[in-house]
């Protein structure tokens, strides 16, 4: 049975600046960091693995891997992003700390079951900062009900469902 969550991970242009972004502006401590020297195959390696751990205990961990091709690039919300939960309160906190430091900061974005806001990290990947809606449990029991019944009606109707068919 799977738990939860310990990691996600994700490459970084440069650690510092990582650092900066998660632990100096969104308060996530700096856990771990080592480097990985040599590959469990046995190959050679040069890389800072470093770990910022979340309230709930789980982490956002990043690999520093100069010297090899990765396209960083400013990610469309839809492509990719980290979404994290947080209080109403410091969502507002959040957002005029974020304007205030010249981060890109959007929002806030009313989606009914949470209210976000968004960053922009220095490796290009958005940040979300979620705050719960009071009735969350309430949807998410009315999410869970109707989901697989969503997910076959998009299957059947989705752009270019036809041409596939």
């Amino acid at each position: 049975m799977i738990k939860g969550l310990h990691h996600n991970a994700y490459r970084c242009r440069d650690s510092e600046q990582t650092r900066r972004f998660y632990e100096d502006f969104l308060g996530l401590p700096l856990a771990d960091a080592f480097e990985i020297g040599e590959t469990k195959t046995g190959r050679e390696a040069g890389v800072l693995h470093s770990f910022y751990r979340l309230g709930d205990g789980s982490y956002l961990a990043f690999f520093e891997v100069p010297g090899t091709p990765f396209e960083f690039k400013a990610q469309h919300d839809y492509d990719l992003h980290i979404a994290l939960e947080v209080d109403a309160g410091t969502l507002q906190a959040m957002f005029e700390k974020g304007k205030a430091e010249g981060i890109e900061t959007r929002g806030v974005a009313d989606h009914g079951f949470i209210r976000s806001i968004y960053f922009r990290d220095p490796n290009g990947y958005v940040i979300e900062l979620a705050a719960p809606a009071d009735s969350t449990g309430d949807y998410a029991a009315r999410a869970e009900s109707k989901a697989h019944a969503a997910l076959a009606a998009w299957q059947k109707t989705k752009p270019g469902a036809r041409a596939a068919n």
